[in-house]
């Protein structure tokens, strides 16, 4: 019998109210309800300790992983403000722990995270949504306040009392709610490789790991006092073809024509390797694992530059091909740290972004960089786009030798892999090969058993 189904009229239509809107749809927030979404949800309260700092309000994170998956995060920034909101007419701590698109990081041009990776207010409240606890510690204006928090909801309010000492900041602790993620066994490795990222592209800022989940503690410290050119200097180590080279720029502009300007940074630090490529791009912080708009500027200023220096140069052979970025990239260290006032992430995991005028502003910036470094290197830039050239060469003659050997190969193919029904004999001798062409299945079957199988 078939089941009956249930009516879908106007009383079906529900809406999602509080924690439940992340709880039950957590990926949406954090890109899956895995262990990787609960990573991200981590970064989250880690991003937000990374704004105060690059603001100027601390010089160190401290981060801690506890036994049974519990995490705290520590800053020395301004703290986050919890108290009574006359403007919103609702306490601060309420807005920023307990309700999405609520933050401080909305005031374009106000000074306080101009360039920041938390956007849009949503981090701090998805990750005390989905939390099966939480505990906020926070310092500021010679106050401490404490809250608590279980599965989303407050618990006994804001608690104040005078603090004596000079510290300020923000202290969270927390453990992700199994009901929420499938799983919160967030490696260590996954905590190492976030702050270390961090630090690469927030020079002067100390992040520090420890790791209290096994049975002895361990300490890991991150701090690269100039950012993404120490950064770029360790990974092509003492072979490198040229030596690291560093540029930074501004700009201003719009994506369209009815926008306002936004701002723009650029710092790009990048070297030529035999042994080593590597292509790393950040965004106010935010490791951007599938580019975007920076690669889209360094694909076409790389090889805009490289293959004029080629033609002026005139060491392309009579029509032949130009390079490609694979070329390019066979042979590139890239680091590249940008930010902007106005940011277009593609979703709130910020693994890329799509602004049409960083994209814009950043090929016209390296096009600059790298014409003015190939005029005043000449040694270098010889050494770098004759490896380009030479990465094209080999790129082409291995693809023609690929070519060459399938199409080889495909001859040699036995004819009875390439002729529907066919019968081949097993005999390799061309004097006794006979050839007998039938019509139908039957007279195929005749010719066969009255054969010689040779």
């Amino acid at each position: 019998m078939a089941k009956k189904q249930q009516e879908y009229g106007n009383d079906s239509i529900r809406q999602l109210k509080g924690a439940d809107r992340v709880r039950k749809r957590p990926a949406v927030i954090f890109g899956s309800d895995g262990v990787e979404g609960c990573a991200h949800s981590i970064f989250e309260i880690i991003s937000n300790s990374i704004d105060e700092a690059r603001d100027g309000h601390g010089n160190r994170i401290n981060v801690t992983l506890f036994p049974d998956h519990v995490v705290e995060v520590e800053d020395f920034g301004r703290g986050i403000p919890v108290d009574y909101n006359k403007a919103e007419e609702r306490w601060n701590w309420d807005l920023v722990f307990c309700e999405l698109y609520a933050g401080g990081k909305y005031a374009e041009g106000s000074g306080n995270y101009d360039f920041s990776l938390g956007l849009n207010g949503l981090g701090l409240c998805a990750t005390q949504y989905a939390s099966e606890w939480m505990t906020a510690d926070i310092y500021r204006d010679g106050f401490h306040y404490h809250l608590d928090f279980k599965k989303g909801g407050n618990v006994g309010g804001l608690q104040k009392e005078p603090f004596k000492g000079k510290r300020t900041g923000s202290v969270i602790r927390w453990k992700p709610d199994t009901e929420v993620f499938t799983d919160i066994a967030v490696p260590a490795e996954s905590f190492k490789d976030m702050l270390r990222r961090q630090a690469v592209v927030n020079d002067g800022v100390t992040l520090v790991f420890t790791d209290k989940s096994g049975s002895d503690a361990e300490k890991f410290e991150y701090l690269y006092e100039h950012g993404i050119t120490d950064y770029a200097n360790e990974l092509v180590g003492d072979k490198a073809l040229t030596p690291v080279h560093f540029c930074s720029g501004a700009a201003a502009g719009r994506d369209r024509a009815d926008q306002p300007d936004y701002q723009v940074k650029m710092n790009v630090a990048f070297a030529f390797s035999n042994t080593v490529q590597c292509l790393e791009y950040y965004h106010n912080s935010s490791w951007l694992e599938h580019g975007g708009s920076p690669d889209r500027a360094v694909r076409t200023a790389f090889v805009s530059q490289i293959n004029a220096w080629l033609k002026n140069k005139g060491l392309y052979k009579k029509n032949e091909s130009a390079i490609t970025f694979a070329d390019v990239q066979d042979c590139l260290v890239l680091v590249s740290s940008s930010f902007s006032t106005r940011t277009s992430y593609e979703n709130q995991t910020k693994k890329a972004i799509t602004n049409k005028f960083v994209a814009q502003a950043m090929t016209e910036f390296l096009k600059h960089q790298l014409e003015v470094y190939f005029i005043e290197h000449p040694d270098e830039a010889e050494k770098a786009c004759k490896q380009v050239l030479i990465n094209k060469q080999s790129r082409e003659h291995a693809e023609k030798a690929r070519i060459t050997i399938k199409k080889t190969m495909t001859q040699q193919m036995d004819l009875a892999n390439r002729v529907q029904k066919f019968v081949d004999c097993r005999t390799k001798d061309a004097s006794r090969r006979e050839l007998y062409i039938v019509e139908g299945d039957s007279a195929m079957g005749a010719v066969k058993s009255s054969r010689d199988s040779e």
